[in-house]
């Protein structure tokens, strides 16, 4: 085969991942135009249930997915996670009720805790000298079509209404499967044994039961008997998942496996993507205060500026992907990471500095984003060449886990300071509140800062790619 003819199927291959991640969108991000909808129709005002409950899922099928990738094949895996995430849409589109609903979300959690299938996919399909740099375009791509889809389901949804959504899933599911399956092969690197589906789901369940509780909480109640009962059975579940794992010969998480560089990188993910999406949290929450309110706060500016302050973040992570892709194939994807972690620190910064000044407030937003699509493709680049190829699936999978749980809990962290230091007699942010909570996520990038830089000095260790 000749270099031109090999480089246009990688091409086409890239394309294929691209479409498959994109399922992401219409499973997260789709919805939320539809909420209040949803909420009406099924008669709940639980409208935070009928969006997180396949984030959630996405964590809870995560650890299983990967497991069953190392073991069965990347592509054979990623297939029946994209049809099983278009059967969750299907049933979606026809439930009767939200019980039903529901459950069609957590199906359709599938979709969502595939993603590092693509990318565990390319570093064993892909020739190394291209493979981290597609990972930055496969894992950023989708963020150039997120631009776009809000605008094509706003439409979609205002012509037939808010099941709309998920007929497109669904459609979009069935596209991606059998274009995995009809054009791209099979992963040559296999794990022998069998794959424990006991311990895959002691592990889900207690992870979706913890972050269950950390996600709803803080709109329920902390003390709310049922959200307790929740996490207290989540964290059951996972020391029965301990439990087992150290008497299983394979586990669905080899504990051994978490060696120092391993945790470091997770680590790194948490507290940099938590950072990230508390940052874009707060700008949304800023973004509609206008700065002559003499808040001390505010970016509200002419019409379409809030947009404009999404839209940059949204860019920087495709080009951050991207970039952090192709320098990590040559100063390494632990040094990548930590100038992703510094210009975080930039970035947050000048967002300190900023928080009435909507154009230079936007240009730091941007480049929070470029921090984020680091974190993304530099973590999982890492993470990869921290393990035998056997186990590249497992680690993928706990990098996806901990991006869900690092903006789950950062977000919230962000949320309790602003409420804490609210204005007195409301429950309007306050500038210290905004400054605090700005403050708070620049530590935790100075930290993943630190923990990056240490990894680098021992990248030496690390297994070869």
């Amino acid at each position: 085969m000749g270099d031109d003819e090999w480089r246009a199927r990688l091409i086409w291959w890239v394309a294929i991942l691209i479409v498959a991640n994109s399922l992401v969108d219409t499973v997260i991000v789709a919805p939320l135009l539809v909420l209040p909808q949803m909420a009406e129709f099924f008669g709940t005002d639980q409208s935070a249930w009928l969006n997180a409950s396949a984030i959630l899922a996405g964590a809870m099928w995560a650890p299983l997915l990967g497991r069953t990738a190392d073991v069965y094949g990347k592509r054979r895996i990623l297939v029946i996670a994209l049809l099983v995430g278009g059967a969750g849409a299907l049933i979606c589109l026809i439930a009767p009720n939200v019980g039903v609903f529901l459950l069609g979300r957590v199906i359709q959690g599938a979709a969502v805790g595939s993603v590092f299938i693509t990318v565990v996919y390319i570093r064993q399909v892909f020739p190394a000298r291209v493979g981290m740099t597609s990972v930055g375009i496969v894992t950023s791509g989708s963020a150039i079509l997120g631009i776009a889809s809000p605008f094509l389901f706003e439409a979609v949804v205002g012509a037939y209404g808010f099941r709309a959504v998920f007929v497109v899933s669904a459609a979009l599911a069935l596209a991606a499967a059998t274009a995995v399956r009809v054009f791209l092969p099979e992963s040559p690197v296999h794990a022998g044994g069998r794959v424990d589906v006991a311990g895959a789901l002691l592990l889900g369940l207690g992870i979706a039961g913890v972050l269950s509780y950390i996600s709803l909480a803080p709109a329920a109640g902390w003390t709310d008997t049922g959200l307790i009962v929740l996490l207290l059975t989540g964290i059951a579940l996972l020391a029965a998942w301990v439990f087992t794992a150290l008497r299983t010969a394979e586990p669905v998480v080899d504990l051994r496996m978490l060696t120092r560089p391993v945790i470091a990188t997770l680590l790194v993910v948490v507290l940099g993507t938590g950072a990230y999406q508390a940052l874009l949290q707060l700008i949304g929450i800023i973004g509609h205060t206008a700065p002559d309110e003499g808040l001390g706060y505010g970016l509200a500016g002419g019409s379409g500026s809030l947009g404009l302050m999404f839209a940059l973040p949204a860019l920087g992570a495709a080009t951050g992907g991207v970039l952090a892709g192709w320098l990590g194939g040559r100063i390494g994807p632990a040094r990548t990471l930590t100038w992703g972690m510094l210009i975080g620190i930039a970035a947050g910064i000048g967002l300190l500095l900023s928080t009435a000044s909507f154009l230079p407030a936007a240009i730091c937003a941007g480049f929070l984003g470029l921090t984020a699509g680091a974190v993304v493709t530099s973590g999982f680049n890492l993470s990869t060449t921290l393990v035998s190829g056997e186990k590249q699936g497992v680690v993928a999978a706990l990098v996806q886990l901990m991006l869900g749980v690092g903006a789950v809990v950062l977000n919230i962290v962000g949320g309790s300071i602003l409420g804490a230091t609210a204005i007195p007699g409301g429950s309007t942010p306050s500038a210290q509140g905004v400054h605090g909570y700005i403050l708070v996520m620049l530590a935790a990038f100075a930290v993943a800062a630190v923990i990056a830089t240490w990894i680098s000095t021992r990248a030496h260790r690390a297994l070869p790619a």
